[in-house]
């Protein structure tokens, strides 16, 4: 695989920013809404939004369980901040009954560090990268980890939540707290394409 073609799940959230931040790196970069499109990918970004929102979108586009298919059989995926939520075994603090599409084996609580007015910035130490800028807006973090999970960045000292995993990844499975694609700073997107191209 020369140039992977990741698509970008686009019923709400931040869509139009992890395009622009995958075409940054010259990859195909598509909008992903019908099981058609979800087919013709190498990849999928799950973009930071709302995530009940979201999950009531995929359901109306008959997507939920194309999506958890194509987890199961490993497709490379992507989350930031909802789409981490979406990729959760579990969310605490969510509505009662919230589905996820799953597949990380991992404990999430929705709006970990408090309401939009609690939003904040900081410097995360993130491996396999180096120091990033995180932009945390009603940010979950992740509570439990399992066994096969590594934990790539915890919140920095000086932060709400300090010492908190914000950062993780589970063989194709990549997923953030903050959001990487409101920042002009490509190398989240481009660490999950170096994934991409390892698992082709």
């Amino acid at each position: 695989m020369l140039v992977p073609t990741v698509g970008v799940l686009a019923v709400q959230g931040d869509v139009r920013e992890h395009l622009a931040a995958l075409d940054q790196l010259g990859v195909g970069a598509l909008p992903v809404r019908r099981v058609r499109e979800l087919a013709a990918v190498d990849a999928l970004v799950l973009p930071g939004g709302e995530s009940t929102a979201i999950i009531r979108l995929v359901r109306a586009f008959d997507l939920l369980e194309p999506l958890r298919a194509a987890v199961a059989r490993g497709l490379p995926v992507f989350g930031s901040c909802a789409g981490m939520i979406l990729l959760a075994a579990e969310v605490l603090d969510g509505e009662p009954g919230q589905q996820t599409i799953g597949g990380l084996d991992v404990t999430v609580r929705r709006n970990a560090f408090g309401r939009q007015v609690d939003s904040f910035e900081g410097a995360v130490e993130l491996t396999g990268v180096g120091e990033v800028h995180g932009v945390f807006i009603r940010a979950p973090w992740v509570e439990r980890v399992g066994a096969g999970v590594e934990v790539l960045a915890r919140v920095g000292s000086g932060c709400p939540g300090a010492g908190r995993v914000v950062a993780v990844r589970q063989g194709p499975l990549l997923a953030t707290s903050f959001h990487p694609e409101l920042t002009a700073d490509a190398r989240v997107h481009e660490l999950f394409v170096r994934m991409v191209k390892e698992r082709a």
